[in-house]
């Protein structure tokens, strides 16, 4: 594709996507504005409220005449594969939001069988690898702190809590380490997203933080994003020990939704900033929690955005990726 052509796709992304774009702010460089200053500016945008007003919208139901150009021109915007969708017919999509939660059709995505792990959601690839002092990268060189993402660790009793480190205690067998992998989903993505291992969820935490864009962009410039944003934590056990899997919200994104938890709700109105609300899977009745096959449907986000694993594992883990790299569901994300 030609730069003009990229040039004339990017104006609809601007409208559809940032509706406030955090690059609006990129001009404030030239006039001697320090980062800290635009960064200040940008956090102080009430994206929750916008991405309220921009879900209102997506409800709204078009006219029949209206579905296909409105969404055509996504479609064009975007790049996204209509032949993969399991209803092609862009008439029967009554509103945005039915249009961008579309499924696919069931071959479209075949779900590796020979690697423990994989990738739970179409994407990119942004980072990946050990996690090193109780740090990760949201992108190559810009980090947040581990606890502050997955807050305190009182999710199971079965942890050990008397180790120094917050990335020691999450390591229950001896010899392992901990490993990360951060997928970015775009516009134009497939936006559910399914159990990328087989596992048992016992925990769900839920930050109801702010709603920036999770854009690469914007990952490079704010350090500990993913700490700001609302975002779904999901931790458990697979056969190697502590497993997480996290829904990170984003602006125009204030709905995740998780298809066995029916009391999680996103993007209120009101929140009390650096809280957060537990919910326990585990109970006298069901003492394994929530158990998740690999491939099974997990959840679904409203719009593009990001899912964070962060996962135990003997040291021989092996990744099976590439920094940057396009993936889907399915497919190979490492193995022992």
């Amino acid at each position: 594709m030609s730069r003009s052509a990229l040039k004339l796709r990017s104006w609809p992304l601007t409208i559809l996507y940032y509706l406030l774009p955090f690059a609006a702010l990129r001009p404030l460089a030239r006039v001697g504005w320090r980062p800290t200053s635009r960064v200040a500016i940008y956090k102080s945008v009430p994206t929750r409220l916008l991405s309220r007003a921009w879900g209102r919208l997506n409800q709204v139901e078009l006219p029949t005449w209206l579905r296909k150009p409105v969404y055509s021109l996504y479609i064009w915007t975007f790049g996204v594969n209509m032949k993969e969708a399991a209803v092609e017919d862009l008439h029967q999509y009554r509103n945005l939001s039915e249009f961008f939660r579309r499924k696919l059709k069931p071959q479209a995505r075949p779900v590796c069988d020979s690697h423990c792990v994989i990738s739970p959601a179409d994407g990119k690839i942004l980072h990946f690898g050990r996690v090193k002092n109780c740090e990760v990268e949201q992108v190559k060189g810009v980090t947040y702190s581990l606890e502050s993402f997955l807050g305190p660790q009182t999710w199971t009793e079965n942890l050990p809590i008397s180790k120094t480190s917050f990335q020691d205690q999450l390591v229950t067998k001896e010899g392992n380490e901990l490993y990360h992998c951060v997928i970015y989903l775009a516009p134009g993505d497939y936006h559910c997203f399914h159990s990328p291992t087989d596992w048992k969820v016992f925990h769900r935490r839920h930050f109801p933080g702010s709603l920036m864009s999770v854009n690469p962009g914007v990952a490079r410039w704010i350090k500990e994003l993913f700490c700001y944003n609302e975002r779904v934590v999901l931790t458990g056990g697979w056969q190697h020990g502590f497993f997480s899997l996290t829904a990170v919200g984003a602006t125009n994104v204030g709905s995740i939704r998780i298809y066995f938890d029916r009391d999680l709700q996103t993007n209120s109105p009101r929140y009390s900033k650096g809280s957060h609300n537990d919910m326990s899977y585990v109970t006298n009745n069901n003492q394994d929690g929530i158990v998740m096959r690999k491939g099974e449907q997990l959840g679904e986000f409203n719009l593009g955005s990001t899912i964070v694993l962060i996962f135990e594992a003997p040291k021989d883990f092996t990744f099976n990726l590439k920094a940057g790299q396009k993936i889907h569901f399915g497919e190979a994300v490492g193995s022992l």
